[in-house]
């Protein structure tokens, strides 16, 4: 043992036995000789503390976080210090940072764990008085939840910490500059109302499909040419399971021979057309208990649409922050490149008509580009894939 661990030792005893000024000398004759010591560097903002030195330990606290920005009773010390002096958005900003950087709860030793929770209740009260201010501010400016924008309400919770943002992630092909919305709204599609009032007719064709149990297949399929795709036990399960009338932007001759009137419903949806890609049409089908885990799609050039056929109570759809219900014949439009999950907890099957559109933001001349570069990508795909 060196004698500055030597030194270290008799401070920590000196702190047990309630004598600050002592442990201060020791720390600080071990600080001096060895700058990077953050244990001494900790015993010195608690023998401060034992001193009434609020600044002094301070300045020791801020030698500990600068080596260890995740040194979680340096964090709470500090917490404490700023909440004490009345500069509580410096408090919330170390109390956030102790509950964020501290490791599992149940692993931590248990002082340590109610602490971690007086920090947690500490950040909420904070947030509480916080959202109390800005709403009162607002009130008095005009502003009413009921009445009010959508956006300005999303963009106040996420101010508030109440939702996440959430952006477009494709795992194929990313097209910049379009706006990052989880929903769009039905009344912003023209051509949507006539295929909607067709709801009864398709679900007819449905349910007649449905009878068939050997015309659904599992909507993860694997193949031996890629790695598994990790979708929560739903790899080659009909639990989660498609019935497509066109795949890859083809025609499935028998489906659309068993469901010609979907097919005409369809006939003035701007569907992403791109030769051996999209668009995809089909019974999206799911099963009593089944749950789709959080995943993002490919390309943010379209929208997926969602016509709800059969929807059961017990069913929900989030995507990014937003969880909307499924209500028949009313479609749901979203950007699948954000993050989006479902769910059916019923005891019934949930099934929707499910396909992809155009983002209205392209022109056409943008379509048609990136319908090529789509097809041509699919084209290198293909000739990559044959045996030489």
């Amino acid at each position: 043992m060196t004698d500055l661990d030597q030194l270290n030792q008799e401070g920590a005893q000196a702190l047990r036995r309630g004598d600050p000024t002592t442990a201060r000398r020791l720390f600080e004759r071990v600080v001096t000789a060895r700058p990077s010591d953050v244990g001494a560097w900790f015993g010195l903002a608690l023998a401060c503390q034992g001193a009434s030195d609020d600044r002094g330990m301070s300045d020791a606290l801020d030698r500990v976080l600068s080596a260890e920005a995740s040194h979680l009773p340096a964090l709470l010390m500090k917490a404490d210090h700023f909440a004490k002096v009345g500069d509580h958005r410096a408090a919330e900003a170390f109390y956030r940072a102790a509950v964020a950087r501290a490791p599992a709860i149940e692993i931590l030793p248990p002082e340590l764990q109610s602490e971690v929770r007086r920090a947690q209740s500490r950040c909420a009260d904070y947030a509480s008085a916080y959202e109390s201010h800005l709403r009162d501010a607002l009130s008095a400016a005009g502003f009413e939840p009921a009445k009010s924008s959508r956006r300005f309400s999303l963009a106040l919770d996420l101010l508030l910490g109440k939702k996440e943002v959430y952006l477009q992630t494709p795992t194929s092909f990313y097209y910049p500059e379009l706006p990052h919305r989880q929903f769009y709204e039905r009344s912003e599609f023209p051509w949507l109302a006539n295929l909607e009032a067709k709801t009864d007719v398709i679900r007819q064709e449905l349910l007649a499909v449905v009878a068939d149990q050997r015309a659904f297949r599992p909507y993860v399929r694997s193949t031996d040419r890629r790695p598994p795709a990790e979708y929560g036990g739903l790899l080659d399960n009909l639990d989660w399971s498609a019935f497509y009338l066109i795949e890859d932007g083809a025609p499935i001759a028998s489906a659309v021979a068993r469901c010609p009137r979907t097919m005409e419903a369809l006939r003035a949806a701007p569907l992403a057309e791109s030769a051996g890609r999209t668009p995809s049409v089909l019974f999206s089908l799911l099963r009593p208990g089944a749950r789709i885990p959080p995943h993002t799609g490919q390309i943010n050039a379209r929208l997926i649409c969602h016509l709800p056929l059969i929807v059961p109570d017990g069913c929900g759809f989030r995507v990014g922050n937003e969880v909307r219900r499924w209500i028949e014949g009313e479609t749901l439009i979203f950007d699948d490149t954000i993050e989006h999950e479902a769910w059916n907890n019923s005891g019934r099957l949930r099934v929707v008509l499910l396909f992809d559109i155009w983002r209205p933001e392209l022109s056409l001349e943008e379509r048609k580009l990136v319908a090529a570069t789509l097809a041509a990508v699919g084209a290198y795909d293909a000739a990559a894939s044959r045996p030489a």
